[in-house]
């Protein structure tokens, strides 16, 4: 029985792995569930035995992305205790995104620009990873701030938003232009403009 359970949550992650792979590829709505099963080399039966629908699958991934946003194993998102990991945080999804050529956005930021009105539980679960990374952000230029390294003007919570707006949005416009040089620029600029706010020596 140990055994089967085991084989079972293999399948069942392998499934979610190739799905996240397509969705991060083509998007969820040119993904279909045969393209899906075809992928992690499982059946239709499992398919449905564990997720009930496509839907329920989209919401599989965007929870295994959570854990690893949660748990620090999400491939863009380092521990930020200093500055030069906060350039890091940034670098990162650079990196990533060169890894295929530019030709892939945030797999999260892919997700979110094909959802529709109807979509309520996707649009949850997004919200909820960036609270996250917004909150890991955030915590950063609370602590500088409580230093005396930002400025006591600065809205940590409105650094965490620009910081997560710039870089999903240089990653869109990155893979749109198949530019790594429009990333890499605007994360420069992102980076000057959030030194701004260290007051001087």
């Amino acid at each position: 029985m140990a055994t089967r359970t085991a084989k079972g949550a293999e399948t069942r992650l392998r499934i979610i792995r190739a799905a996240a792979d397509l969705f991060h590829k083509q998007g969820v709505a040119a993904t279909s569930p045969d393209q899906v099963i075809a992928a992690s080399g499982t059946g239709k039966s499992q398919f449905y035995h564990y997720f009930g629908s496509k839907e329920g699958l989209v919401h599989e991934v965007l929870q295994t992305w959570l854990e690893a946003v949660r748990g620090g194993t999400y491939p863009a998102d380092p521990a930020i205790e200093s500055w030069r990991d906060l350039e890091q945080w940034f670098r990162a999804h650079a990196k990533w995104q060169k890894r295929f050529q530019m030709t892939r956005g945030c797999p999260l930021g892919t997700i979110g620009n094909g959802l529709t009105a109807d979509d309520e539980l996707v649009r949850q679960d997004l919200t909820l990873i960036f609270e996250v990374m917004r909150n890991k952000l955030a915590a950063f230029f609370i602590r500088e701030k409580a230093a005396g390294r930002l400025a006591a003007a600065a809205s940590e919570q409105a650094l965490a938003d620009f910081c997560l707006a710039t870089v999903e949005g240089a990653m869109l416009m990155g893979r749109i232009g198949r530019s790594s040089a429009l990333v890499d620029s605007t994360i420069d600029e992102a980076l000057a403009h959030l030194r701004s706010y260290v007051p001087s020596p």
